[in-house]
């Protein structure tokens, strides 16, 4: 009996080591892509001052409207906004002004135009109903563009890495207390 119990405690302690490898390499495999993702993007953000905005103008853009630049044919909103003591371009996030820098806000769903342009005029609706809001400005003298939305916050990198250090923390744990279970029923067998 005594044989068959030491054996199949030192099955499950394998088993509860490897699980806690197991955790702390899955913990390891994300920290390393998330740094090689998201940190940089993170550090490239340079809207970092939360100021205040004051509308000062939205217009729906059409394709004739966008200064006779090729772009595909969906409606935007165009969002002329006063941050800073300057006036300024809002965009909804960066990666709006990284797809068309002629758009504040564009729309979600650009296969159907009726539904990308009724969720255009929500918006703006929603725009001329809050007239100050929050937004993100640089520190940079000559920007002239604010964001409404910041992706890469520091509260996006802090949920990113909640899960990594959950599994980091629990593997480490789990190998503390196998290495503890080991020592004292050495401890227990020397008596």
């Amino acid at each position: 009996m005594g044989k068959k119990l030491v054996m199949a405690q030192k099955r499950g302690e394998t088993r509860a080591l490897c699980l806690g490898v197991a955790m702390v390499m899955c913990a390891v495999i994300a920290y390393y892509i998330l740094g090689t993702t998201m940190l940089p993007l993170y550090q490239k953000s340079v809207w970092t001052q939360k100021s205040t905005c004051h509308l000062i103008e939205t217009n729906i853009r059409e394709q004739e409207e966008l200064e006779g630049k090729k772009v595909p044919q969906y409606p935007c909103l165009w969002v002329n906004v006063s941050a800073v003591g300057r006036w300024a371009v809002l965009y909804h996030t960066e990666d709006t002004r990284d797809r068309n820098q002629q758009c504040s806000y564009i729309p979600g769903s650009l296969e159907n135009y009726q539904v990308a342009r009724a969720d255009v005029e929500k918006v703006k609706a929603k725009f001329h109903e809050q007239q100050i809001f929050y937004c993100f400005s640089t520190t940079r003298e000559n920007e002239t563009t604010v964001l409404y939305r910041r992706l890469y916050g520091p509260q996006t990198l802090l949920f990113s890495l909640f899960w990594p250090t959950f599994l980091l923390t629990g593997g480490l744990l789990i190998i503390a207390m196998v290495k503890i279970n080991q020592s004292l029923s050495i401890l227990a067998a020397q008596k």
